[in-house]
């Protein structure tokens, strides 16, 4: 067994505990099929100060849809780790696509890296850790391996980066 599956179940037998086990299947929930990050680019671009914000992070949110789940989880189609490791469970719903890399950390740190990059860090900052978070609770309830929340991470950032740089670039034309 290698690292990743050693730390998953070090996760299982030193951390995971009933109330933590609740907190964190509530936390990846907010992850399920973009709603926070869907919410926060719908609000960011209700609020005419943060229309550009909200710009920066529904494209983000958009490139990194087509890059993580049209793309890659189908060009790796990496099997999930409670299916590959004995005695992984697995706490939450099934999700029906493959593990690598993490929608979840992709579209959270998409939303996050565009918020951090247009907004004051007061707003930024906790869109960040939240992110952080719901990419953390993807590896407690077993639906991910480190490097899926990794690779979803570093793309999810690169897309908020690029969108901010194309949202930047538009204003000054």
């Amino acid at each position: 067994m290698d690292w990743e599956g050693r730390f998953l179940l070090f996760l299982q037998d030193n951390v995971r505990n009933p109330v933590l086990d609740k907190i964190m299947q509530f936390i990846t929930s907010l992850g399920d099929a973009g709603l926070i990050a869907i919410g926060a680019c719908m609000v960011l671009l209700c609020i005419r100060s943060y229309r550009r914000a909200g710009a920066a992070a529904s494209l983000s949110l958009i490139l990194d849809f087509a890059v993580v789940n049209l793309v890659l989880k189908n060009l790796f189609a990496r099997v999930r780790p409670y299916e590959a490791l004995e005695g992984l469970e697995l706490i939450t719903r099934r999700p029906s696509d493959f593990s690598f890399p993490s929608g979840h950390a992709g579209a959270c740190f998409a939303v996050a890296s565009a918020m951090f990059l247009c907004l004051p860090r007061k707003a930024g900052i906790p869109a960040v850790a939240l992110a952080a978070l719901i990419s953390f609770s993807r590896l407690y309830v077993g639906v991910h391996y480190p490097t899926d929340v990794l690779g979803g991470m570093v793309i999810g950032c690169v897309t908020g980066w690029a969108a901010w740089m194309l949202v930047k670039r538009k204003q000054k034309t």
